[in-house]
């Protein structure tokens, strides 16, 4: 049952003692409540509800992820981690979930590769029954950890900003909260941080210091790869409490990156360089689709030149939000597929599983 916070009850007590407003106000008061109520519900609906498919939880690791892959000593100390995050209580990993980590796992197979979930916080003991979870588990450099974010904010100008108890009603809560998480992930720790709507094509460690150009004059910040204490991600810290603005779609995101990339070079415009040992690089590199052009990942007669990815980028950002509720033909020659294919192939295997299922029980 919803309850009105506490402050509001306060705001409706002054209210009533001006009269003459106060029917107005009160219904002003009550309309966007139940508004951001709803909003936040069905989003956070939407993203556990995850894909339809995934029938069975019951994966075969020999039969998925052979014997021969050189994944079989673990990760090495040496290497920098590899950071997931899903901020929501959400433990139903997409098939596009899985094949971010999957093809993660195959590129960096000396790395640690961390999925921090913070519906694990809270001790769920239903994630074995999930195919993705069974499915990872096969890769011996993957590990599937809580997020615990009063202890990961601890220490950092984020503290104090993640306490503030009606932080959750912004409307954009979620993904500010993850835009929060990589930069101090990568201010701890250091590594690679990617978000889980990528494939990954190349080993990423060679790319340090360094964050994607989006676009034109616009950086993004699902791929980072920063040495642990940089002073560029302590900037980023600080900028994200001292300019906060929760409201606006990527203001905590995307254009706090930009901002701080622009003081740090000086800069008007962005554009490929390195400067003072950070790197912009160019679009091919991360973000070889355009968001723009999102939808040619699902189309079979697609123009987009497949080779051409392989050959000069490191990983492809699919675009979740834009593309998360279009269906993928499996098998298919949409580019999409091929990239399925070629480098989540246990993912791949597991939709084509459960695409011939549905097509048997739909007959």
């Amino acid at each position: 049952m919803l309850r009105m916070p506490s402050c509001l009850l306060k705001l409706t007590r002054v209210v009533l003692s001006h009269k003459p407003w106060a029917l107005f106000i009160l219904i002003f008061i009550f309309v966007s409540f139940a508004y951001i109520k709803l909003h936040l519900g069905i989003w956070e609906d939407l993203k556990s509800r995850g894909h339809p498919y995934g029938l069975s939880a019951e994966i075969s690791c020999a039969h998925y992820v052979p014997s021969s892959l050189n994944i079989a000593a673990g990760p090495s100390p040496s290497t920098g981690n590899v950071f997931f995050v899903e901020t929501s209580e959400q433990t139903t990993p997409s098939y596009l979930f899985s094949c971010s980590v999957e093809s993660a796992a195959r590129a960096h197979p000396g790395s640690r590769v961390k999925v921090l979930m913070k519906g694990v916080a809270k001790g769920n003991t239903s994630l074995s029954k999930h195919w993705a979870f069974s499915l990872l588990s096969c890769f011996p450099n993957v590990e599937i950890q809580p997020l615990d974010l009063t202890e990961l904010f601890s220490g950092t100008p984020l503290a104090q900003w993640y306490l503030w108890p009606l932080r959750h009603w912004e409307p954009h809560y979620f993904a500010v909260l993850s835009d929060a998480c990589r930069i101090v992930l990568m201010w701890k720790f250091g590594g690679i941080y990617l978000d889980t709507d990528f494939i990954v094509l190349k080993n990423l460690q060679n790319l340090t210091n360094a964050l994607g150009i989006q676009s034109e004059d616009v950086l993004n910040g699902a791929f980072l790869s920063f040495k642990p204490k940089h002073e560029f991600m302590e900037l980023c810290m600080q900028d994200f409490v001292q300019n906060y603005n929760g409201w606006v779609w990527g203001r905590q995101g995307p254009e706090l990156l930009t901002r701080v990339f622009k003081k740090w070079c000086s800069l008007r415009t962005i554009k490929t360089m390195s400067c003072k040992g950070v790197s912009a690089l160019a679009p091919e590199a991360v973000y070889p689709i355009p968001w723009q052009d999102w939808k040619k990942l699902f189309e079979a007669g697609s123009t987009l030149e497949l080779h051409k990815l392989l050959e000069h980028t490191y990983a492809v950002h699919i675009w979740n939000k834009l593309s998360h509720g279009t269906k993928l033909e499996i098998p298919s020659q949409a580019p999409l597929a091929q990239l399925y294919s070629q480098f989540c192939p246990a993912t791949y295997a597991k939709m084509k599983q459960d695409s011939e299922e549905w097509a048997r029980r739909a007959v």
